[in-house]
């Protein structure tokens, strides 16, 4: 169910008096496909499962379709879509989106039936135009017939507050409301790690792109509040809580284990994954990195200990253990690959 703007804003105010008072005044919302939530975004219960979908593939175009084939695309039929990939900057793969990645999404989106397209960015090391022109995002759209927005040029009527009350932000945040006001949001992004504070990026760290760095009339820098804080994995996480997702599709054929967001040593798990759950994707892509080995902050204690998974999981994001996240192999290449990550995922 999506929420409109005087919706999200009780929910915000609820969501924080309940992470004041330590109890959650809403129902609790997990994303995962069980068999009470046939995968629409229905309310589900903690002890459920989130599926997380798996491909071996070497094929990008032909892998992303057949993950599409375990969602309900149907729905989307005269409906609104908010797209938001992963154009941070304008470097190669896997720092940002592959073209042939949203081409692909894009297409199947559209070919469901979607009324109206935007995908919207804030792009953080670079200017956001710029990089989605370099990027070729463009002149895809005007192939494809899709809207694009530069977050970075909307004016203040663009964003909606997110108070501060029980969150690690000191002021709150602006959303754009693209993400707010479409009837669905589709998300894919990279598999990487990020030597900024970070740790990792995917598709939780990907939000920060839909968060304002300043908005017109009120002085103050977002971004610099975040990666100057301590808090700024828990404070990454916490945007997840205040917008929704249908489902996620993480590009893994490539990987970067150390530096990161823009460049690093790079490695081909050759995946492609899928899911409703960012939480569940993430701990998963986590456990794909610590495969081949990767930086010690990502690579320190259980997986579901790291801040950005535990913060999002406290907040009800996603799942809130390893074993109740379900692999799903879909080839018979992604079989080694899932019995590597489920040993990853419950190790200490």
């Amino acid at each position: 169910m999506r929420l409109t703007r005087r919706q999200f804003i009780v929910t915000s105010v609820l969501t924080g008096l309940g992470i004041i008072l330590g109890v959650n005044l809403l129902p609790r919302v997990r994303e995962g496909k069980t068999p009470e939530n046939d995968g629409d975004g229905s309310e589900t219960t903690d002890t459920e499962e989130s599926e997380v979908q798996v491909l071996k593939t070497s094929d990008r175009e032909q892998g992303i379709r057949t993950l599409l084939e375990n969602y309900d695309l149907a729905k989307y039929e005269g409906k609104s879509i908010a797209l938001k990939a992963n154009f941070n900057d304008a470097h190669p793969f896997p720092a940002a989106t592959h073209i042939d990645t949203l081409r692909t999404i894009v297409e199947s989106l559209k070919g469901a039936g979607v009324v109206e397209l935007t995908m919207a960015e804030r792009s953080g090391m670079g200017y956001t135009r710029s990089v989605l022109e370099e990027k070729g995002v463009y002149a895809l759209a005007e192939e494809l017939e899709f809207n694009v927005v530069a977050l970075n040029e909307e004016g203040s009527d663009a964003w909606t507050k997110v108070d501060a009350d029980g969150l690690h932000w000191r002021d709150g945040f602006y959303v754009s409301n693209v993400f707010l006001e479409a009837d669905y949001v589709v998300q894919t992004c990279c598999l990487k790690t990020h030597r900024f504070g970070g740790h990792f990026t995917m598709s939780l760290k990907n939000s920060v792109g839909l968060v304002a760095k300043t908005v017109p009339d009120v002085r103050h820098n977002y971004m610099n509040e975040l990666h100057g804080s301590l808090h700024q994995r828990r404070m990454i996480a916490e945007i997840n809580k205040f917008y929704d997702i249908d489902f996620v599709v993480m590009d893994a054929l490539k990987a970067f284990v150390n530096r990161g967001p823009e460049s690093g040593d790079t490695v081909s798990p050759g995946l492609l994954l899928a899911s409703r759950d960012r939480v569940a994707l993430d701990a998963v892509g986590v456990a794909i990195l610590r495969s081949y080995g990767t930086t010690t902050e990502v690579m320190r204690g259980p997986i579901f200990e790291l801040d950005q998974i535990k913060r999002a999981a406290e907040l009800g994001i996603g799942v809130d253990a390893p074993e109740k996240i379900k692999l799903v192999p879909l080839n018979d290449g992604a079989l080694g690959p899932c019995e590597e990550i489920e040993v990853l995922l419950n190790s200490a």
